[in-house]
């Protein structure tokens, strides 16, 4: 599917990307300000976020604005406070990409440690349920809004020693669905992406003796990720899409 959009697409839209100083949400932050958003850059590492920042200044976009958050140990008050300095700042939010994940360990299944399990959980799935009900509001606000949740091939078919991080995964495209049904009717769209094996960090610590060099750079993959933020993706709705289909 060719998903090329014009360069100013996304002109006068506000975009949250989480996990936005590194690897995939760092490239997604970029690519949304230089298709004309103004972006909010959350992420655990101040450094990292003003990184993004710079480099998205140094490209000539609108100013962003950096929310420093661990999600492992946000609460819902956390959300709530974030979701009204957004207002206060923006009045609305037309998007948000819910990049940021955790690996945990891979492992046999009986050997999954409750507490890691359950910090794969709470970032990967409860964090960006609670985020999407306090931001929902202000998506409502938008006449385009899109949200877009992160799987993965152990998301659509689980995978020996995955354990924590494929069930997270499956939450996430269930969540998504979920979500989508109950907003059918109106004009946000909710998606996921499946950014397939990418060269990140993540990817790096999962298959560490990998020959990142036979690897799709968060660049190379980019075009499926701004146009499911942009008026032209408006027809997909309620899907999972992979951004390196097999050939």
């Amino acid at each position: 599917m060719n998903y090329s959009i014009p360069l100013a697409a996304l002109t006068g839209k506000t975009i949250l990307v989480t996990g936005a100083g590194d690897g995939i949400g760092k490239c997604a932050a970029i690519h949304y300000a230089k298709h004309g958003a103004t972006i909010i850059l959350l992420g655990r590492t101040v450094s990292k976020l003003e990184a993004t920042y710079d480099e998205i200044e140094k490209n000539g976009g609108l100013q962003p604005a950096i929310i420093p958050l661990d999600m492992k140990g946000a609460t819902k008050q956390h959300y709530q406070d974030m979701a009204d300095t957004i207002s206060d700042q923006f009045g609305k939010l037309d998007g948000i990409l819910h990049n940021a994940s955790l690996l945990g360990s891979i492992t046999p299944f009986e050997q999954i440690e409750e507490t890691a399990f359950d910090d794969v959980m709470q970032v990967n799935v409860k964090a960006q349920l609670l985020m999407t009900q306090t931001l929902l509001p202000l998506v409502k606000k938008s006449d385009d809004g899109r949200i877009v949740f992160t799987s993965s091939t152990v998301g659509h078919i689980g995978r020996a020693y995955w354990g924590s991080y494929a069930i997270s995964k499956f939450a996430t495209e269930g969540m998504m669905q979920i979500l989508a049904d109950e907003l059918s009717g109106t004009p946000i769209r909710v998606n996921a992406i499946n950014p397939g094996a990418t060269r990140t960090k993540m990817r790096a610590s999962a298959y560490p003796a990998e020959d990142t060099d036979e690897l799709k750079t968060p660049e190379d993959i980019m075009p499926l990720y701004v146009y499911l933020m942009a008026q032209e993706g408006k027809e997909i709705h309620g899907q999972c899409i992979d951004a390196q289909p097999k050939k």
